[in-house]
């Protein structure tokens, strides 16, 4: 147990040190981890909010954080290149991101088309249940995800350490909000220090 502890600690540093220099991500992942804590509360009465939530606020907010605001330039601190990390990237790399977050964009088309998603729904009556019917769509795409890349790394690394990345994912809201929640007043502090700055050369 302590060595899967000990990974565990390893990929969540790893995920920090690579992939969230910029204060606006931090920010961002810090929104994206009081909403999923929010939906995980939420999924205990109904599970279709809690994943509507998840999807079009905790997602959203934390992937904008690394398609937008993220450096893709050589990573000084880490003398690593965005390629080299894009390529050790134990989860979904911003190549797999944009495969997934298309999916989940296109995917209310599919149950427009198949309402009844191959039998597994019945029909919706009204937008508001054709909405719930969504959320819960995109419940089985974001569980599918998981299980899907954990399975990977079964075989490209092996089954310690998908088990372990599937726990850092489920974990991380709680790990980010650790990480990340004085990042938001870091980032108004910075923004008013350069606005100070800009007033300052102005004169």
């Amino acid at each position: 147990m302590s060595s899967f502890r000990e990974l565990l600690a390893e990929q969540r540093w790893d995920d920090h040190r690579y992939y969230h220099h910029s204060l606006v991500n931090q920010s961002l992942h810090f929104v994206s981890a009081c909403t999923f804590v929010s939906a995980y509360v939420i999924a205990f009465k109904d599970v279709a909010v809690a994943s509507l939530l998840a999807w079009c606020v905790a997602m959203l907010s934390r992937q904008a954080g690394h398609f937008f605001f993220e450096p893709k330039g050589y990573d000084e601190i880490n003398q690593a290149t965005h390629e080299y990390k894009e390529e050790v990237k134990l989860g979904y790399n911003l190549a797999r991101k944009w495969v997934f977050m298309t999916l989940w964009a296109l995917s209310p088309l599919f149950l427009f088309f198949n309402p009844t998603l191959f039998g597994l729904f019945e029909m919706h009556h009204g937008f508001v249940e054709f909405v719930r019917h969504v959320g819960l769509m995109w419940l089985m795409l974001g569980i599918g995800g998981l299980v899907f890349r954990t399975i990977q790394l079964f075989f490209i690394h092996d089954v310690r350490t998908g088990l372990v990345w599937a726990t850092k994912i489920v974990t991380d809201p709680f790990n980010d909000i650790k990480l990340y929640h004085r990042a938001p007043l870091r980032l108004i502090r910075q923004r008013r220090g350069m606005d100070v700055g800009l007033v300052h050369e102005a004169h």
